[in-house]
């Protein structure tokens, strides 16, 4: 195909799709990489080839396509991280020098799992091990999960002792051997490797506060301690960027004791005796509000820092849209009555809650939806499965209670009891916590009225329930006369991502809602 000055191809940009001209003079459009219809594709991206002669296109090879879609790759933070693994992994193991073994590695026992800490250690250095049998318990970003064996042999050596903090996926744990005559030489290797690593770490701890002492520049708030202390800057330790000694420097000097006086000069020799007072003053009030200040570390759990990391991304990187609505609760509350005094069925007011959640979701499909990172679009989910938020020690959970629509209100509330009880005991199974299409966080057993939660990716809503309050709401009786009457009422607040849901879908959903607990006994049905 000759070009010269044709609109060669439609683009389509962000805003709208646009005709490309070619600038050069008359060329043969020779190989097209980039076929018709190619979604995202950079900028700078070559997407065709065109050649002056048109002898020339048969010279262009064939697979020339294929390497245009080939990037340099360069080094990424997970590249550094697999090769600081290798590396550790090498230094803690030399396997030219073990009898045959297997080298057991941190596994990932969730999709976001990238670190875990080991709970407990169920078998000990020498047992003999069984396929199916449990190793250690291992605390994931969501649960405590135990470790099953998937070979026979005996467990010749614990790398990462029962208590060990943030070991990395892949990171070696343990090493287990066939036969149990090589027990020993692998404890001796491991043993002697790991005491060949100890002194050039002191080497290295030696050098680094070498470099430490090495001082470019002090920061305001150090230069007036050093002087109301009256240190020598150059025998503290700079732990800012570029060798800057910062305020914290001179406080942990302080706080050691270890200091070295700066050499006084007559001058200051001369003033030294009028300000020793005021620094006698300014110590002992300072010494007084360390006192006042003094505070307890309360370290998280790994299921803590995963639930802090992902709350922080949901807010700063989902756009969350807030909707509020009141609703009648007698009509639930008379429900529940009823069930425990016919049927001697109890249940919570959580539990029809979630029925009432679940059928709201089946009226208004597109409110059980996600928005698609990767796609850029919304996609609807198949089933309605809610998750319900567990406070536990160790941080929230939600286990999921799947098909919420399809069952029955006993059926969920047997469910979420059993639910609730593994959750707190650290039992969840991966399968009973991941997923989930829609959450729901309840806090009316407390005095919380209202509330806005915050959604729990990849979820695109999560309704906070506060507690329901005593109103006196106006009531039109039979003889059409408006009449005082007392009601109760429960404030419910839809947290939504605004790239799923608009104005309408979140007001049919919250209509749909108000339906169901006005006419709560068609949920029997």
């Amino acid at each position: 195909m000759s070009v010269d000055h044709e609109a060669c191809k439609f683009l389509c940009t962000n805003k709208m799709c646009l005709l490309w001209y070619l600038n050069d003079s008359c060329r043969f459009l020779a190989k097209i990489l980039v076929p018709e219809g190619s979604k995202d594709v950079p900028v700078g991206q070559p997407i065709a080839i065109t050649v002056e002669d048109e002898n020339d296109i048969q010279n262009v090879p064939a697979s020339v396509g294929g390497e245009t879609g080939v990037e340099e790759k360069k080094p990424t933070l997970g590249d550094v991280s697999d090769e600081r693994k290798s590396e550790s992994t090498s230094s803690i193991v030399n396997a030219s020098e073990l009898p045959p073994h297997l080298l057991l590695e941190m596994p990932a026992l969730s999709p976001t799992m990238n670190q875990g800490n080991i709970a407990k250690w169920r078998k000990q250095e020498g047992d003999k091990i069984e396929v199916g049998d449990i190793l250690c318990e291992i605390e994931t970003d969501k649960a405590t999960l135990e470790f099953e064996s998937l070979e026979e042999g005996y467990l010749a050596k614990i790398l990462a002792p029962e208590g060990s903090k943030e070991v990395a996926v892949g990171h070696p744990i343990a090493i287990t051997v066939e036969d149990a005559s090589d027990i020993e030489a692998i404890k001796n290797s491991v043993s002697s490797s790991t005491n060949q690593q100890k002194a050039p770490q002191h080497g290295t701890k030696s050098e680094v506060k070498a470099q430490k002492n090495n001082i470019t520049r002090i920061s305001p708030a150090a230069k007036l301690l050093i002087a109301e202390y009256g240190l020598d800057a150059p025998t503290l330790n700079a732990t800012g960027s570029y060798g800057t000694l910062l305020k914290g420097d001179v406080l942990s000097a302080i706080k050691s004791g270890k200091l070295s006086p700066k050499p006084a000069s007559s001058k200051e020799k001369a003033l030294s005796s009028q300000s020793h007072q005021q620094v006698a003053a300014s110590q002992e009030s300072k010494s007084d509000l360390k006192r006042s200040d003094a505070y307890e570390d309360f370290p998280n759990s790994q299921i803590r820092k995963v639930i802090a990391k992902r709350l922080l991304d949901s807010k700063q990187n989902t756009p969350h849209l807030y909707l509020s609505s009141d609703v009648i609760l007698d009509p639930l509350l008379s429900l529940r009555k009823g069930l425990k005094e016919q049927y001697d069925v109890k249940v919570s007011v959580n539990d029809i809650i979630i029925k009432v959640v679940a059928a709201a979701l089946r009226n208004v499909p597109e409110a059980n939806a996600y928005w698609n990172v990767e796609k850029d679009e919304v996609i609807l989910n198949d089933s309605i499965d809610i998750s319900i938020a567990v406070a536990t020690e160790k941080g929230l959970m939600t286990p999921i209670i799947k098909n919420a629509d399809q069952k029955t209100i006993s059926a969920i509330s047997s469910e979420v009891k059993e639910l609730a009880a593994k959750a707190r005991a650290g039992k969840l199974k991966p399968h009973e916590f991941q997923g989930g299409t829609f959450s729901i966080s309840n806090l009316g057993m407390f005095p919380v009225d209202k509330f806005c939660a915050i959604i729990n990716p990849p979820q695109a809503c999560i309704l906070a329930v506060g507690r329901g309050n005593k109103v006196v709401e106006p009531v039109i009786g039979t003889d059409g006369i408006e009449k005082p009457s007392i009601a109760t009422k429960l404030s419910l607040t839809l947290s939504a991502d605004h790239r799923v849901f608009d104005g309408k879908v979140g007001g049919a959903f919250l209509s749909a809602l108000q339906s169901n607990f006005s006419d709560i006994r068609r949920l029997l049905l």
